[in-house]
């Protein structure tokens, strides 16, 4: 069982820069592929970003290339979400999730994440 829990949220100016946090309660986690989800209100959940367990692979929507990075320290149990140039329509609830899939299509798949965390909100003012 993996335990994720988000942090970094809230209220933010549309040009800001916040940064989010999710901390992995499980002995193994440099052993899974850690992605970032976003849910807007009365939208679809859509995928952000992942890293793979080593960090070597990112992936990123395209909507977020270029604005956010992702990055891990497996030291601490951490993935954390740099989200720089935040637009209003970057406002949603985002979850940070695990799985240990490899291929590239499972890791922009929110149906193969296993576990998930209880979800930041991130609101950006214009």
């Amino acid at each position: 069982q993996v335990q994720l829990v988000e942090s970094g949220g809230g209220l933010v100016q549309a040009g800001g820069s916040p940064r989010l946090s999710c901390v992995a309660s499980v002995d193994t986690f440099s052993g899974y592929t850690m992605g970032w989800f976003r849910h807007a209100p009365g939208k679809e959940r859509e995928f952000v970003s992942a890293l793979t367990w080593r960090g070597d692979d990112t992936y990123y929507a395209d909507f977020v290339k270029g604005r956010f990075t992702i990055s891990r320290d497996n030291a601490k149990n951490t993935v954390s979400l740099q989200m720089n140039s935040l637009k209003p329509e970057d406002t949603a609830v985002y979850y940070c999730a695990a799985n240990l899939e490899r291929s590239t299509l499972a890791i922009l798949t929110a149906s193969t994440y296993a576990f998930w965390g209880q979800g930041t909100q991130v609101t950006v003012s214009s």
